[in-house]
């Protein structure tokens, strides 16, 4: 099994669960079949496999340091960005006339798998760079795609997005960046930027800033915030490179992981010379952002799930090799130890991280099938439903990915707390996941205070719509029916937990019905997962009776235990947290600054 993914798990899903070959009928997407499919994800694996895994640790050790005048990095990040670039992968969501793939979104998720799980520093920068790029491509005028698109497709630019200040931080509506207009129809930007992964390094020629700014007389707050494009260099119309375009790099800063991704502060204008130009119209450039910004959070939990997948995987590895200990009945000492995955304790610490790993990869690839019926299918009712899903994507594996990176340093002992393991690493590079993006909190006030309700709670309904399916098809098969009928009784819990808190808000409780917003946000996604899990299951009883080989058999048993697990020990806990936003308990709310 490689060390990144479980490639059975990853076929299960894109095959048995999610349907993937049905994206074929889709005009967009008729050219693929699954042949195109595996060899993409094949080559990914294998780059993710030769050029990110091996310095991933390297990278850790070694962050990219600033001299005052420029940026250095290790030599395998850019030999890694080379070969990702060269790969096509960079524009693989996009046309052939623009020289993509036309690949799916859930394709592309998949590749995303691979090197997220070996390097995710490095794996920062060519995905910050697609995310820019499928911007630009989407609101900017002909010109600017003309300009940037080729070049940042190819591997010569990489793309940022600049948004939070010093003094401003998630507060989006209160930033300070100024944008004056001059008679070109550029304008001249002027503010200090920071937090910005990649906003400097030595691996490309140029580097592509999306930039959040006020044109002078705007609007106060979030409307009269617009967005620019703001190279680094500026760029002739002939793709070549000209003078240096008044951006500074102020300093790094020294993160507690994700160590090989530089997170640069940045100044703009400081001689009062930086040129930007205005995508779309002006005061609209948060409604832009959040293109890059939602596609930033589907990506962070992506992310999650797969640094929490990496150490998970290094655990099983060590659990089946480490020989220690007994079985607690053994009362012969001088029987041979068995190996640590024996021990009953040791395999609840598996079976919850294989829980919440493989259940964030499913969310994912979910999110990522929805983005496919959108925009391909130009169905409007998946992407209602992406838009509630989104906050849950972002941070049930930001959550849970990090509490699986803890147990699989448990599992390991005194060995997992060393560096001489990846685990710490791991544990360490997905810390920052809760945080960036958007934390958790705002996450859970977005999801309760606006997304569930968008369309009268259409999104809701179409959730539900896909649970029920599942439900009556478990049901149906005796291995399921308690596990259906179990989930089914805390469903009812959440529905009437939800209509409580939207009754709330509806008579203007908002305080109130906000108050515990973090314990709903993580109580749906609990809610999410577990139906995941026993689709999942479904689809390995279907699979069961097709004459499988001895290690597929396994793998299926794998996943019904898993469902098991999540139902029985992690979905309870919806009762206590239902409990808690039903009463609308205040402890915190009323708790007061100076009592602390």
């Amino acid at each position: 099994m490689s060390k990144l993914i479980n490639s059975k798990d990853l076929d299960f899903l894109l095959y048995d669960v999610f349907k993937t070959e049905q994206l074929t009928e889709l005009p967009l997407y008729q050219d693929h079949d699954r042949a195109t499919f595996d060899g993409v994800i094949t080559t990914a694996g294998k780059i993710a496999t030769d050029y990110f895994l091996p310095h991933n640790a390297k990278a850790d050790s070694n962050e990219p340091q600033f001299d005052g005048q420029s940026v250095t990095t290790i030599p395998e990040v850019k030999e890694a960005w080379s070969h990702y670039a060269q790969s096509g992968l960079l524009a693989a969501r996009h046309s052939y006339e623009d020289g993509g793939m036309q690949l799916p979104a859930i394709i592309n998720t998949a590749c995303v798998s691979y090197f997220m799980s070996a390097n995710p520093s490095t794996a920062g920068y060519p995905f910050l760079t697609s995310a820019a790029a499928n911007l630009i491509n989407a609101f900017a005028a002909d010109e600017h795609k003309k300009k940037y698109l080729a070049p940042m497709f190819d591997g010569r630019f990489s793309g940022t997005m600049a948004l939070t200040e010093p003094d401003v931080g998630s507060s989006l509506g209160d930033l300070t960046t100024k944008a004056t207009p001059q008679e070109d129809g550029s304008y001249r930007i002027k503010g200090q930027k920071m937090y910005i992964s990649g906003g400097d390094q030595d691996i490309t020629e140029n580097i592509v800033h999306l930039v959040l700014a006020k044109i002078e007389g705007a609007p106060q707050g979030a409307k009269g915030i617009s967005l620019f494009i703001v190279p680094k260099i500026h760029t002739n119309d002939d793709g070549s490179l000209g003078e240096p375009n008044d951006v500074k790099l102020v300093g790094l800063l020294h993160k507690m992981g994700y160590r090989g991704t530089t997170s640069t502060v940045l100044q703009f204008g400081d001689n009062n010379q930086c040129q930007g130009f205005l995508i779309g119209e002006p005061h609209q450039g948060l409604k832009y952002m959040f293109k890059m910004m939602n596609e930033a959070r589907i990506g962070v939990g992506t992310g999650a799930a797969m640094i929490g997948y990496r150490g998970y995987l290094e655990s099983l590895d060590y659990a089946k090799n480490r020989p220690q200990g007994r079985a607690v009945s053994s009362k012969d000492p001088s029987s041979k130890p068995v190996n640590i995955i024996e021990h009953t304790d040791v395999k609840r610490m598996l079976l919850a991280q294989k829980c919440f790993v493989e259940g964030s990869l499913a969310l994912c690839l979910f999110a990522a099938r929805l983005e496919d019926e959108f925009t391909a299918g130009d169905d409007s009712d998946s992407g209602l439903l992406l838009d509630l899903m989104t906050p849950v994507v972002k941070s049930f594996p930001s959550y849970y990915g990090p509490k699986a990176n803890d147990l699989a340093i448990q599992v390991l002992g005194g060995s997992g707390y060393t560096k001489d393991y990846p685990v710490e690493q791991c544990y360490r590079d997905n810390r920052l996941n809760p945080i960036h993006e958007g934390t958790h909190g705002i996450q859970s006030l977005d999801l309760l205070g606006r997304k569930l309700w968008q369309k009268n709670g259409k999104g809701q309904q179409l959730l539900l719509q896909k649970i029920q399916v599942t439900l009556k098809s478990s049901k149906q098969k005796s291995e399921l029916a308690d596990m259906a009928a179990q989930y089914q009784g805390y469903l009812d819990t959440f529905i009437k937990t939800t209509m409580t808190l939207g009754g709330a808000l509806q008579k203007g409780e908002v305080d109130k019905g906000l108050a515990n917003s973090a314990v709903y946000l993580d109580m749906m996604g609990k809610m999410v997962v577990a139906w995941l899990w026993i689709e999942m299951a479904d689809k390995a009883i279907e699979r069961f009776s097709q004459g499988e080989t001895d290690e597929d058999k396994q793998f299926l048993a794998g996943k019904l235990q898993a469902a098991q697990y999540f139902v029985r020990w992690e979905l309870p806990k919806v009762d206590h947290q239902a409990n808690l936003l039903s009463g609308f308990d205040d402890t915190c709310m009323n708790m007061q600054a100076d009592w602390f």
